[in-house]
C-alpha cells in the first residue's frame, strides 16, 4: 500500500530498495529554501543493517502489509522457540535471532503477537508487562533514599535488571518488556 513520506511513523514497516525496513527515527524538516522533506532512520528486519533516508514530501513509499496473529509459546530449544497458533491450533517455530533478546522472558503459556510478512514471521511481540521472579540481588546500602538509588538484581531467566533498595530475592516483580525496566513488586 503506498503512503505519503509525511505519512511515515516510528515502527512502521516500509518496503524500499528490494527489502524491509522498520522505522526507528523519523524527523520532518522545512527548510528555508526548497520544499519540505522527511529525514528517516530505518533498520532492515532481515539484515539488521541501518539506512538513512530523504524522502521529499511529494513521494509516496510502498508500506508493508504485515499480518498478526496471537500465538501461545510452547517451549524452546538450542535454536528454535516453538509457538502454538491459538484459533487452529497448528504450531510454528521461529529461529531464536529473530525473537532476540525478549526470548529470555517468555515463560510457557505466555501469549505473544506473531507478525508475519510473506507467509515468513519476521517479529514476536510480547505483552507490555510479565510476572518475573527475582534470583538474586545485592543488599541494599542503608541511608539510601528509594526514589534515587536503584540495586542491580538478576532474574530466574538471567536477565540483569535494575530494582528497588526493598526488592529483596525471590520476590516477584512486573517487568515492562519492551524497556526491561521494573515497574513493581506483587
Amino acid at each position: 500500500m503506498k503512503i505519503n513520506a509525511g505519512e511515515i511513523r516510528v515502527g512502521m514497516l516500509l518496503e524500499h530498495k528490494n527489502d524491509l525496513w522498520q522505522v526507528l527515527k523519523t524527523q520532518h524538516v522545512k527548510p528555508g529554501k526548497g520544499g519540505a522533506f522527511a529525514q528517516i532512520e530505518m533498520k532492515s528486519v532481515r539484515k539488521n543493517t541501518k539506512l538513512n533516508e530523504r524522502f521529499r514530501s511529494s513521494e509516496s513509499v510502498e508500506k508493508a502489509s504485515v499480518e498478526e496473529i496471537s500465538f501461545s509459546f510452547l517451549y524452546a530449544d538450542e535454536n528454535n522457540y516453538y509457538f502454538m497458533n491459538l484459533k487452529t491450533f497448528e504450531q510454528i517455530e521461529i529461529r531464536k535471532n529473530i525473537v532476540g533478546e525478549k526470548g529470555k522472558l517468555l515463560t510457557e503459556n505466555l501469549e505473544v503477537t506473531v507478525s508475519f510478512y510473506n507467509e515468513s514471521p519476521i517479529e514476536v511481540e510480547l505483552p507490555n508487562q510479565v510476572s518475573c521472579k527475582i534470583a538474586s540481588t545485592d543488599v541494599a546500602l542503608k541511608g539510601q533514599t528509594v526514589s534515587s538509588s536503584y540495586k542491580p538484581a538478576i532474574l530466574d531467566n538471567g536477565v540483569k535488571i535494575q530494582v528497588p533498595p526493598f526488592v529483596e530475592a525471590n520476590d516477584e516483580i512486573i517487568l515492562d518488556t519492551r524497556t526491561f525496566e521494573y515497574v513493581k513488586k506483587i
